[in-house]
């Protein structure tokens, strides 16, 4: 069954029993009530007895009573917190497609109810001149107990949760009304929060309790950044967000590139391991992200191609193709996110990062950055090497051969390490890293354009050899061929700057 989703812009405040509600159209941006209704709400909250789901500020529920009865998932955002909602029977079974959504938080830990949630909610919804719903407004009378410690609580809040018509400045407006009118903003993040008082978690699940001045602490808190990241991106990448694949692989190259960069600062051979495993999930994940970019790529080719000549039909057909091996790539991403190797790799990064093994005799804290500074230092001069072979055979204008492009992508690899590697030292020391971490990724943003152009070419090629054998004419692929071999040209005409720019930003360190 189809999950639907939506973003919550909302903003809380707490009041007292007898605080009166302001008149609302007083609020600038709304100009009439549209309609008062009064629900009431029965929740209950599921989380694992670790409670993993509230310390990752995500929260799960089974709603009754309002207009959206349903199986709620809450997860944090930059803008307002994303709500997956799915449909309830009669069953308290938590359905497959919202477990799937956490499974990279949970793993294999049973879920059960954690706290009960009951709300009188007195709902009015506030609209503008013509209208139109642009927030809504809730006084919640709220009475919760904690399931694991079976206490009660109640209270009283306002919301106000603005839709995608109110003006940028309704949050802001209706906070001021409200706080006039007697309300504060509320310091619990959720009505969770609140029911579970002192049952709320407030220490990490882990902590491996290193030094902070050591390089070992500098490398972990890196890796612990990227593995943050990858579960982040793990319900967007299921739910097929745009680009969410794409970012998804670079926090699982990143740690890959870690765990390379600095082997020699982590003792044992348990990182290696993870390492590998990294990789087949890198692979896994970089099928689907190169028939994303190609697809895209594909269909900006034809749309802008100035000659005129390539048929809106013929670009369609090679988008949808390309779109086609895309959703099969997903799937795949999708099945592996399912599978038990992955929540393994996942189990393996928490252990890593929780229980690190240093070597036998670490360096002393002044020594510390002089360790890291090394492993940036074989990281750049790798680059260096990688790009004077390449520049031994090329004349920095004329298009390049099969053999010097892989060069060139050697290149980017390597730039791509050290630039994982500058932002470890950067937040690990208080070495000023900023530009040389802007310079790497200005280098591989031209290496990564010129190697999406060779791949564009490869699959050019490929898909003309297929239309060839079903007898369809294959004009547009040549035309987009040498389209792309042109953009190549160009652009690696940037390439000499953005190494200058590298080099330059090194030697100031």
């Amino acid at each position: 069954m189809e999950l639907k989703s939506q973003v919550e812009v909302e903003a809380k405040f707490s009041v007292t029993s007898d605080t009166v509600v302001p008149d609302l159209t007083t609020i600038m941006g709304v100009e009439q009530i549209v309609s008062t209704k009064v629900h009431h709400l029965s929740a209950v909250y599921y989380d694992t007895e670790d409670l993993r789901l509230t310390r990752s500020k995500i929260t799960l529920r089974r709603r009754t009573g309002g207009t959206d009865d349903g199986w709620h998932i809450k997860f944090p955002g930059k803008t307002g917190r994303l709500e997956i909602h799915h449909p309830i029977d009669r069953g308290t079974k938590i359905p497959e497609e919202i477990r799937s959504m956490v499974r990279s938080i949970v793993r294999d830990e049973p879920l059960s109810p954690i706290a009960q949630v009951d709300n009188e909610r007195h709902e009015t919804l506030l609209g503008d001149a013509a209208g139109t719903v642009v927030a809504e407004f809730c006084d919640d009378h709220v009475s919760a107990t904690s399931l694991k410690s079976n206490t009660a609580t109640s209270w009283r809040e306002w919301e106000v949760e603005v839709t995608p018509a109110a003006p940028s400045t309704l949050i802001a407006a209706a906070t001021e009304v409200l706080t006039r009118a007697g309300a504060a903003a509320s310091k619990s993040p959720s009505k969770l929060a609140m029911a579970l008082g002192p049952d709320l978690p407030t220490e990490p699940m882990v902590d491996n309790n290193l030094d902070p001045n050591s390089p070992t602490a500098g490398v972990i808190a890196a890796l612990k950044r990227n593995r943050d990241k990858l579960l982040a991106y793990d319900p967007r990448v299921r739910r097929d967000e745009w680009d969410s694949v794409h970012q998804m692989r670079v926090a699982t190259r990143e740690l890959r590139s870690h765990l390379q960069s600095f082997a020699s600062i982590l003792a044992g051979t348990h990182h290696k391991d993870v390492s590998e495993e990294l990789k087949h999930l890198a692979a896994t994940l970089g099928v689907a992200r190169d028939a994303e970019v190609i697809a895209e790529r594909f269909k900006d080719l034809c749309d802008q191609h100035p000659s005129g000549i390539i048929d809106a039909a013929s670009g369609k057909q090679l988008h949808d193709d390309m779109l086609a091996e895309y959703a099969a790539a997903h799937q795949k991403v999708v099945a592996a996110l399912n599978d038990d190797r992955y929540l393994r790799l996942l189990d393996e990064l928490d252990e890593l990062i929780a229980h690190p093994q240093e070597l036998a005799d670490p360096d002393p804290t002044p020594a510390s950055t002089h360790v890291l500074l090394e492993q940036l230092r074989k990281s750049y001069k790798r680059l260096m090497k990688l790009h004077n072979k390449a520049m031994s055979d090329w004349d920095g204008r004329s298009s390049l051969r099969p053999q010097q492009e892989q060069k060139f992508h050697n290149v980017r690899k390597a730039a791509k390490k050290l630039r994982y590697t500058t932002e470890a030292v950067g937040d690990a020391t208080d070495i000023p890293t900023g530009q040389l971490y802007r310079a790497c990724k200005q280098l591989q943003e031209v290496l990564g354009n010129f190697q999406d152009s060779i791949t564009s070419r490869k699959k050019l090629l490929a898909k003309s050899h297929e239309a060839f054998k079903r007898g369809e004419n294959i004009f547009i692929y040549g035309v987009l061929y040498e389209t792309e071999v042109e953009l190549s040209r160009n652009i690696m005409q940037d390439y000499p700057a953005a190494m200058a720019a590298v080099t330059q930003a090194y030697q100031r360190l």
